[in-house]
């Protein structure tokens, strides 16, 4: 019988140990953003591939806040900076890259994002990396459309893969 009740008091001991660890966690209270979504986005009729990330607000947006976003740039070379003003009233914030090439499948690129307020002190930093699903080789040569009205692209006429036998591919040599 002692036995038994001893093996319960550890069980009972090691339980409670293991909810009040649980409980000292990094709640996140000072964190005003978090990453609800990342993805390359591969537009096969534009022929261009970019990143995509969508932030949660985790708290009430203030007026004047900007996301500096840092992308690996997948070509090689220094990295891909864009500033992007936060609207308080949207629901999420969707951070964009402009074009790029040279993007590899499976591999890592890596993201920065800091989040600054109107004078630019420094309020939130979140580090993430980002990998494709697909190699950017998928996509056509030349957008498959053109136009206001997405007319056929002339230029790929008689290539309905997009794929042009003598299209200049970009210099991937540097890429990281």
């Amino acid at each position: 019988m002692p036995k038994r009740f001893s093996r319960s008091v550890v069980l009972c001991v090691v339980l409670i140990a293991a909810v009040a660890l649980g409980a000292c966690r990094d709640t996140g209270k000072d964190q005003l953003f978090a990453i609800s979504g990342k993805l390359f986005e591969f537009n096969y009729r534009l022929a261009i591939a970019t990143y995509v990330i969508t932030l949660r607000p985790l708290r009430p947006m203030v007026d004047g806040q900007v996301a500096v976003v840092s992308f690996q740039n997948p070509a090689g070379g220094d990295p891909i900076i864009v500033n992007q003003k936060i609207w308080p009233k949207l629901p999420h914030i969707t951070l964009t890259s402009p074009p790029l090439t040279c993007v590899v499948k499976d591999k890592p690129y890596a993201v920065s994002i800091r989040i600054q307020d109107a004078s630019g002190t420094l309020l939130q930093s979140i580090d993430t990396t980002m990998t494709s699903s697909e190699d950017q080789t998928m996509l056509p040569d030349r957008p498959l459309v053109i136009g206001p009205k997405y007319e056929l692209n002339p230029d790929l006429a008689g290539h309905p893969d997009g794929k042009l036998p003598d299209a200049q591919k970009p210099d991937c040599s540097k890429a990281t």
